[in-house]
């Protein structure tokens, strides 16, 4: 008689008790091998032990039975023995195909306390007939627990899950974290002050804000992540912060046991906003969250608009005033801040006394984000955009800017190029930049002497000046030449070519930029490809 390798399976639905010494894992094994014995005049012989501790039987996502499903396949099992039938599967339709994977493979199946085994007609009805019933008391029980969760919900009792912001699970009940609750009214007072929620995501970052951060039962630390538009969109629908406790199925709510967090004036205000911007959400226009929307012209007058890139996980902002001009929001924006601290650095010549000193009393760098960008708003009358230059138009209306003033008064005194337009009450200042449309900006002689004028003997030479910076700055990035040629869609020669310009004297980019130094491009390549420093290029050059 042939030899019947025996595998006993045994499983646990919960972790509870199995750092006993003897638990139920052990008596299930136990009984299984004694079992095994008893059958040695039918050749059966113990083979292995497959445990799967703290795992339910309603899912085939258990190890160790894929370990024992795998040997079975192998041909290494002839026979599964279980203590009984629903510690192999609580489900119908998993444990069906289990059997015709065993019976595929020859291998049959025993529960010991049921006393029948898959080798035998009557032994299979008995099986499907036990498994039923296993099944109907499962469903039972999740139908007592739903029951129970309903019960306590009307109760207004905390029914368990994540802990939100804002509140503590002390003894199963909600208790209030006054540090997270401030967060909270913040994050909904604020909401009421931004134009999306993607402005709000940006704000709760410079606040810090972040999900719950807490430790589970077993000790592993959870949250503390950055809260993305999504995870707001859902805190600022979630009515717990009313004091309520709501059945999210059937849309119930009910009283809870717990304090409120937000008052019900300020709720229905941000829930009014969240419709008005849930209205637009399928349309095809771009929310006007950029921070200098209606501020931005070209030189004809064009107002620039709003674009948006979006790509995975991130979100390109742009603005564009006619077909093919798309200005990266990012760097326009940037450029703005700094064009706002010279100006309040500055010794501030030429200005209305009440506008100086309303000016020297703002402290731009330490406004958070909502104030910032207000001010912002507010400072800005216009910028004139031109391919190698931005001119703002700020606001210096002592009023207006009255709304900003605290008490430090500032003392820097640094001199600055710029018009004052006391009459108009607004200072014209020109910030020279080369913009690669979509691409990071070079700054020469910012506020300083001289203009760089963008002419048609130069415009080559500038163009070949954007490539190199951007080539160096994928170069000093790490980017392999192999993908930057991909990307670029050039040879390995050419880009080296606009790359060695990156790494020409200061003093030479200066004059071709200022227009002070005219160059054929060809004998610019030719200098900047030989091995020379600052001061033989510039001996080349007669300078």
């Amino acid at each position: 008689m042939a030899r019947v390798n025996c595998a006993v399976y045994v499983r646990k639905s919960t972790e509870k008790g199995l750092e006993l010494e003897f638990n139920s894992l052990h008596n299930q094994e136990d009984a299984c091998r004694s079992y095994i014995m008893s059958q040695a005049f039918n050749n059966w012989e113990y083979f292995k032990t497959y445990t799967d501790g703290g795992i339910s039987g309603g899912t085939m996502e258990r190890p160790a039975l894929k370990q024992m499903l795998e040997d079975i396949r192998r041909g290494l099992i002839q026979t599964v023995v279980v203590y009984k039938v629903d510690r192999l599967s609580r489900s119908i339709m998993d444990f069906h195909n289990m059997m015709k994977e065993f019976d595929k493979y020859g291998c049959s199946f025993v529960s010991i306390t049921q006393a029948f085994d898959t080798s035998t007609s009557m032994g299979k009805l008995t099986l499907n007939m036990l498994l039923s019933f296993a099944q109907f008391e499962r469903e039972v029980s999740s139908e007592r627990v739903r029951d129970k969760i309903r019960a306590s919900k009307a109760k207004g009792l905390w029914t368990g899950g994540v802990p939100k912001l804002g509140y503590d699970i002390i003894d199963k009940k909600l208790v209030i974290n006054s540090i997270e609750a401030e967060q909270v009214k913040d994050i909904f007072e604020s909401y009421l002050k931004c134009e999306s929620l993607a402005e709000l995501e940006t704000f709760v970052q410079t606040k810090g804000i972040t999900h719950k951060h807490w430790i589970t039962n077993k000790g592993v630390e959870k949250g503390g992540k950055p809260l993305k538009t999504s995870a707001l969109h859902r805190l600022l629908h979630e009515k717990i912060y009313l004091g309520l406790i709501e059945n999210k199925k059937t849309g119930q709510t009910f009283k809870g046991h717990h304090q409120a967090i937000i008052s019900k004036e300020l709720w229905e205000q941000v829930q009014n906003k969240l419709k008005e911007n849930d209205k637009c959400k399928n349309s095809n226009h771009v929310p006007n969250n950029n921070l200098l929307t209606g501020k931005l012209f070209n030189t004809e007058g064009t107002a620039f608009g709003n674009q948006a890139n979006s790509k995975k996980k991130s979100t390109k902002r742009y603005y564009y005033a006619i077909k093919g001009l798309f200005l990266p929001t990012e760097q326009i924006d940037k450029l703005t801040k700094e064009a706002i601290s010279e100006i309040l650095d500055s010794n501030l010549n030429g200005i209305n006394k009440d506008s100086s000193l309303a000016l020297k009393l703002i402290n731009f760098a330490d406004m958070d984000y909502l104030k910032q960008r207000n001010f912002i708003r507010n400072f800005v009358n216009k910028i004139i955009y031109q391919k190698d230059r931005l001119t703002f138009f700020f606001n210096t209306d002592p009023l207006i800017l009255s709304a900003y003033t605290g008490n430090a008064l500032n003392e820097n005194n640094n001199p600055l190029d710029f018009i004052a337009d006391n009459t108009n009450n607004q200072i014209i200042y020109e910030k020279q930049v080369i913009i690669n449309r979509g691409l990071s900006s070079n700054i020469y002689n910012a506020g300083k002497v001289g203009l760089m004028s963008v002419n048609d003997n130069n415009h080559l030479i500038v163009r070949a000046f954007a490539y190199a910076w951007r080539y160096k700055k994928l170069y000093e990035k790490g980017v392999r030449m192999e993908e930057i040629m991909k990307q670029e869609k050039m040879t390995k020669r050419t880009i080296y070519k606009y790359l060695n310009l990156a790494y020409l004297s200061p003093r030479i980019v200066n004059q071709l930029l200022n227009g002070t130094l005219t160059i054929n491009l060809q004998t610019l390549f030719d200098i900047a490809s030989k091995n020379l420093s600052f001061d033989e290029q510039e001996k080349m050059l007669s300078i």
